[in-house]
């Protein structure tokens, strides 16, 4: 069925520039694209002529394959190209040179639009099979962000790339150029790059920071150089430890040696630097395919040897990083470190020391940020504070004091004061706002006692309890028309709360997983209903709770078979009816019991050991609007249903 569409869509005049992003702004990064693409072209050669000004000509020309017209089309002409499922991950090479293997940079068809960056348009010759053509690209916009303006079809021989803009922005500088993408591109000894007609070897290179020979065993011997690029590189792969042997690549430029990471190559301080190894001692043992060494007792070896130089050389290029970094930072905030007491201004300078020793890789504004935030620690007179407070306790309090510190630290007795915190302000909040007439159930006690799984039983303590997708299907199956309008509003929120006509209802589980299959199943439900208005638990509420247990038990849309606990929690409970049923039998399925706001209050004070009693006064003075507010207002962990609506 064909399809006629009201209106197609259109694109902005920059959208090309703006969808390449950094490559469209960046002369050493749209270049290193460029020549990426040269690479993964199968070249073994690549000129850059780079004009002395503005208006002149800016060519890029390789012998790589090339492509036919028809070629160019497809992938040159084609928005995201993608390059990996039309032509492998592995580069193609010209017959000649069948020797060679490499993996492909590119991914997305995002690098060959380098040229975007010192004009609006750009020439692309190209030519392979006997056939060429000469074609003229142009950023645009309307329902194309890129369009073929011209095209001249020619018979020719050979094979290569030749790609010319003439610069209106951006003029690279071609010394910088040089040093820049020859570090990214030296570690391949059987690519030759030049810019305006001088390459610079490696033994050459101005980024050259240190060379070393190891010697790994008396018929073994290395030589690393360690090169600096100036400029972090884009992309990782081009960064690492490179092994020559005999003037050719083994594998590819990795911060890994074997199954083990030197360093983190995602940092963008390693994205810097390149280490070369050459050797012509290691023949026997590369891989016949050249992607690698084989694993034995000399290899490892090897390894160890350069792993030992280069971190060697890290810690050197890291010092001096360190001692330039630091002074910078304390130039900064020398009128805020000047105001410091002696001792203060001491303990900032080791701490700044130490993060910026132990972590040379963060950036300068990050370390500033941290130390900053240590001076106005410091300014803050947070020991003074401390001290008068030490001043004014009574002797049993200093003695209670000084029987923490014996058995605990402070960290962990703050956590466990914070926690015990915690649970006094729910007790509190619950025994107050229950009590009053005018308050929300749904939106001001049901939180709060979601929170507080821990007064209905030690088993209900864990954290895995939570929401879960099965169970949300099952409450819609099951309650039906009993859902009010707005049941799961809130669902990306709160997927744990239902709101029902006559209550709300809380249905969390904890998973386990199967030991015969290996399957995530639910092993346990918790159900909490609160019962709205004023309410008292008779045996209807309980009758409708063991149907909801029931029904959950068989509607066939749980992962497993789970134990369903149910607590129905209002004011007060009929005389008349038992508070606990229990659902099924042998084996018994689940249990239903009523529930009061006193007996949950009565019930925490004794968990916590009646510390409510004897900490009374901090909690009695404060309303129980603020206590919520301060509950409301603690960090809690994000739903996972909410971070995939967000991503």
């Amino acid at each position: 069925m064909s399809i006629h569409p009201v209106q197609r869509s259109t694109f902005e005049e920059d959208f090309l520039i703006r969808s390449v992003g950094v490559i469209a702004r960046q002369p050493d990064v749209a270049l290193t694209e460029l020549v990426a693409n040269s690479w993964d072209a199968g070249a073994t050669k690549v000129q850059i002529i780079i004009p002395s000004e503005e208006g002149g000509a800016l060519i890029v020309e390789d012998d790589g394959c090339g492509m036919t017209p028809e070629q160019f089309y497809k992938r040159w002409m084609r928005l995201g190209y993608n390059r990996v499922r039309h032509q492998g991950p592995y580069v193609e090479f010209p017959q000649e040179r069948p020797h060679l293997k490499r993996n492909a940079f590119g991914r997305n068809g995002v690098g060959r639009h380098g040229l975007l960056c010192f004009a609006d348009s750009y020439e692309v010759e190209t030519w392979r099979d006997g056939k060429g053509g000469c074609f003229v690209v142009s950023a645009t916009s309307g329902q194309d962000p890129f369009i073929l303006l011209s095209q001249n079809i020619f018979g020719v021989e050979g094979h290569g790339t030749r790609l010319k803009a003439n610069v209106n922005r951006n003029l690279p500088d071609p010394e910088e150029i040089r040093e820049i993408l020859s570090a990214r591109f030296l570690y391949d000894p059987n690519f030759d790059l030049s810019i305006n007609g001088k390459s610079l070897p490696l033994s050459q290179h101005p980024g050259l920071l240190d060379q070393e020979v190891i010697q790994i065993t008396p018929s073994i011997t290395l030589k690393a150089l360690f090169l600096d690029s100036a400029k972090s590189a884009r992309k990782i792969q081009t960064q690492g430890i490179a092994f020559w042997v005999g003037n050719r690549l083994v594998g590819e430029p990795s911060w890994s040696l074997g199954q083990h990471a030197v360093i983190d190559g995602r940092l963008r301080f390693a994205k810097r630097y390149t280490v070369v190894v050459q050797s012509d001692d290691l023949f026997e043992k590369v891989l016949p395919d050249w992607s690698g060494f084989r694993d034995d007792y000399i290899i490892r070896r090897v390894f160890k040897g350069v792993e030992e130089y280069v971190l060697k050389t890290f810690m050197k290029v890291s010092a001096e990083r360190i001692q330039e970094t630091t002074e910078t930072i304390l130039r900064e905030h020398r009128r805020e470190i000047r105001e410091l007491q002696p001792l203060a201004r001491m303990k900032a300078l080791e701490f700044l020391e130490n993060l910026v020793s132990n972590n040379p890789t963060l950036l300068p504004e990050t370390i500033s940020t941290a130390f900053e935030a240590v001076i106005n620690l410091e300014h803050s007179g947070s020991g003074k504070a401390l001290l008068e407070k030490l001043a004014s306790l009574s002797l049993d309090d200093i003695e209670a004091l000084d029987r923490l510190l014996s058995e605990w630290t402070i960290r962990d007795a703050l956590a466990v004061l914070d926690e015990v915190d915690r649970r006094l302000t729910v007790i509190e909040a619950i025994k107050k706002l229950s009590q009053d007439k005018a308050v929300d159930e749904l939106h001001v006690l049901h939180p709060l006692v979601t929170q507080a799984r821990w007064l209905f039983g030690p088993q209900f303590e864990s954290a895995e309890y939570a929401s879960n997708v099965s169970l949300t299907n099952a409450v819609k199956e099951i309650f039906g028309t009993r859902l009010d309008e707005n049941a799961f509003i809130n669902q990306r929120k709160r997927p744990d709360i239902v709101i029902l006509k006559d209550s709300s209802l809380s249905v969390r589980a904890v998973e386990q997983f199967d030991t015969e299959s290996d399957l995530s199943s639910i092993k346990e439900m918790l159900i909490l209903e609160l019962k709205r208005g004023q309410s008292q638990i008779g045996r209807d509420e309980m009758n409708q709770a063991s149907g909801y247990v029931e029904d959950f038990l068989n509607c066939g849309l749980l992962e497993g078979t789970p134990y369903v606990w149910a607590f129905v929690i209002g004011h007060e409970v009929a005389n008349k009816i038992e508070p606990i049923r229990r659902i099924g039998d042998r084996p018994e399925k689940g249990r239903v019991q009523a529930t009061t706001y006193g007996q949950l209050v009565r019930t925490a004070e004794k968990r916590l050991f009646n510390l409510r009693g004897k900490l009374r006064e901090r909690y009695d003075d404060t309303p129980g609007e603020e206590l919520l507010q301060k509950i409301l207002a603690e960090p809690e962990q994000i739903e996972i249903a909410d971070i995939i609506s967000k991503a």
